[in-house]
């Protein structure tokens, strides 16, 4: 045989194996994750989304790929978690309080002055109350992986400052689609209007509501500053995220695919949490550079809100069910040392 007719045989052997290999390869794509969020790439959700795509991509040996999708390009919470349930989208991060009409126990994070500080926090969302609200998720359709935090919310508006509960009668408040939050600020004396955080921004800036309330860190990341002047601390709720995937999707994964996702999520949990608290720290002091004129509530503001909630207190036990608001109560007393 020739040096050139073997030559030949051996460039073409070469090329079929190289074409064997890139079919084999193809074959091996990553499984692509949709993990859509609401608020920009450069907010705390934004960097924790992140670092859950990183842990995901590290823990899978480059077998799953998260694609972190914000600023509601997938749409807002709700429209995203009925794309979860229809199995449309895969995961995402939203606010609990968007899933109330889903699971009527997640309306137990949105009791006002619920929770006092993140020691409770972290307690009740990560110990046997979380866990229950949480696995009520997937007779829905929707699994639960781990809570973020979202963080204590606070009111902002273009009108006044509100240093009593008076303060707030007769200002249109938005309020995330939730009947705690509109019947809570309903009590308190606002015009509480029900709107999409991804139409909040354009809302306030042509007034077509005066105010909002959301954590510190959203606020600034948000840029809220630019149309709102008065702000007040009220930490009238803690507010937590959850991270869910769809139940349709979540069964067709393996163990391992399953045990990587948690094991993320987990990481981007407590990376997320740390984060959070160290921007709240110094977002109140830039949001005063901004502009904002910021007051803290009283604490006999604070009781004087407690009491004319009392209504809504009853509302929410009736709605998540009373075993579970008692079983919240003692574990509340149980955190705080009480007997």
């Amino acid at each position: 045989m020739s040096f050139l007719r073997r030559t030949l045989i051996a460039a073409a052997s070469v090329a079929v194996l190289s074409a064997s290999f890139a079919a084999v390869a193809q074959d091996i794509k990553p499984r692509l994750i949709r993990f859509g969020y609401g608020l920009n790439e450069q907010s705390n959700q934004g960097r924790a989304a992140k670092v859950f795509a990183d842990e995901v991509a590290k823990l899978s040996g480059g077998k799953m790929k998260v694609r972190a999708i914000g600023a509601a390009a997938l749409g807002p919470d709700n429209q995203m978690q009925q794309a979860l349930i229809g199995g449309a989208q895969e995961m995402m991060v939203g606010s609990t309080a968007t899933l109330v009409g889903i699971t009527k126990e997640m309306a137990l994070w949105d009791t006002p002055f619920l929770i006092s500080n993140t020691k409770e926090a972290d307690a009740m969302l990560d110990g046997p109350i979380g866990d229950k609200v949480r696995n009520k998720l997937p007779e829905k359709g929707l699994v639960g992986l781990v809570y973020w935090e979202n963080g204590f919310r606070n009111l902002t508006n273009s009108k006044r400052a509100i240093t009593k509960m008076e303060d707030m009668n007769g200002i249109k408040l938005r309020v995330m689609q939730n009947n705690v939050f509109l019947s809570s600020f309903q009590t308190l004396g606002a015009n509480a209007i029900p709107l999409a955080f991804s139409e909040l921004f354009s809302a306030l800036e042509t007034k077509t509501v005066d105010g909002q309330e959301n954590p510190f860190n959203t606020i600034l990341s948000s840029k809220f500053y630019e149309v709102q002047k008065y702000m007040t601390v009220t930490n009238h709720v803690y507010s937590p995220w959850i991270v869910t995937a769809s139940k349709k999707w979540w069964g067709q994964l393996s163990k391992d695919e399953q045990k990587v996702l948690m094991d993320a999520a987990r990481v981007s949990r407590d990376f997320e949490r740390k984060d959070t608290r160290d921007e709240a720290a110094k977002a109140m002091a830039d949001l005063k550079t901004k502009g904002m004129m910021i007051n803290e509530l009283s604490p006999a503001e604070s009781a004087r809100m407690r009491d004319k909630l009392t209504k809504v207190y009853a509302t929410v036990a009736a709605d998540v069910g009373m075993d579970l608001w008692n079983e919240a109560q003692a574990e509340l007393k149980k955190i705080r040392g009480g007997k």
